[in-house]
């Protein structure tokens, strides 16, 4: 299950408590302050791992706290630190502070970053520590500190090289099926993709990229409609958008006309996606062998950049991929 947003309490440990004890061995004249220090509570660390594409985790799962230090002993015995506790997130993975207002405190945005949100509380003093000249047998010791604790939620922005995007049916999980090892579902109605699938694009000369099919979206999606107020969020982490267009629609309707309408909810929605490179891709070129109906869709569309394939018979899709990797790289 794609699970890209999850709230959870992060609890870091706390200190063990130091010890009060005195010597009384046999054979020894004068005993003394023996009560050692208590042990460090464990820190709490999100760690971006690349292996995870996911919140599922995070699911079942809302309570997430370190192990407490262990008190100090006699005979000057420290307490045992606790071990640190690494909570693996997805790479693209924001957190926020819900107890100040949704305050962002990181972007885990590469893999192996590695950050402290919760610090452990440090163990408390023995009494052996506050042995002195003129105090040599006390009675003091003090308590370990309590382990910070946080309240956060979790937001999973997929990064990708190439974002696709366009209207339900409008064939960007045959794309993506065609192009990498990705197993999209794929059916002849609309939203067949539920949630982004990622796929990787190998070519020739060891070159890849990543490409994230996203789902479809719809008039009205900036403000709820259909699935992409979901995933709109997930194309800010691309390079470059892929309009994919289906020239001959389900409903009939204008491809040119639902180009612009795609545009401008991606408009609405961020002008970070508004100002992306983005290439136009005319799909089902295997239903327009002439290219009559495609020629007057370019030319109606006025974008300077557009490309022509059929997803099904693979047609223009290794020349799509070179114009994509270009893209990517520049």
């Amino acid at each position: 299950m794609f699970i890209d947003e999850a709230k959870i309490w992060i609890k870091a440990g706390d200190g063990g408590h130091g010890c009060m004890s005195f010597r009384r061995e046999i054979y020894i004249s004068k005993g003394g302050p023996d009560g050692g220090n208590g042990g460090k509570g464990g820190d709490v660390y999100l760690l971006a791992a690349d292996d995870l594409d996911t919140l599922y985790e995070f699911a079942g799962k809302h309570h997430w706290k370190a192990k407490n230090g262990l008190p100090g002993e006699g005979s000057n015995c420290t307490g045992e630190s606790a071990d640190d506790l690494i909570i693996k997130v997805p790479v693209g993975t924001i957190v926020y502070d819900t107890d100040l207002d949704d305050l962002m405190l990181k972007d885990m945005n590469k893999p192996g970053m590695k950050i402290c949100f919760c610090k452990g509380g440090k163990g408390g003093r023995g009494n052996k520590s506050f042995a002195s000249a003129v105090n040599q047998a006390p009675r003091r010791t003090t308590k370990g500190d309590v382990g910070q604790e946080r309240n956060i939620r979790m937001e999973l922005k997929l990064i990708a090289d190439v974002g696709l995007v366009g209207l339900p049916n409008a064939g960007k999980s045959t794309l993506i099926s065609r192009c990498s090892a990705a197993k999209p579902k794929i059916a002849n109605y609309p939203f067949t993709t539920l949630e982004p699938v990622l796929g990787i694009i190998e070519l020739s000369g060891f070159r890849r990229f990543v490409m994230a099919d996203i789902p479809g979206i719809i008039e009205g999606a900036h403000d709820g409609a259909g699935l992409g107020h979901d995933f709109l969020r997930h194309i800010e982490r691309t390079r470059t958008i892929v309009h994919i267009l289906d020239i001959d629609p389900p409903d009939n309707s204008d491809p040119v006309e639902n180009y612009h309408s795609i545009r401008s909810e991606l408009e609405k929605y961020s002008k970070v996606l508004a100002d992306k490179k983005e290439l136009v891709v005319i799909n089902k070129a295997d239903i327009d062998p002439e290219g009559d109906f495609i020629q007057d869709a370019i030319k109606r569309l006025g974008v300077k950049d557009v490309a022509v394939i059929s997803a099904v018979t693979g047609q223009g899709l290794d020349e799509l991929n070179e114009k994509l990797w270009t893209m990517v790289r520049d």
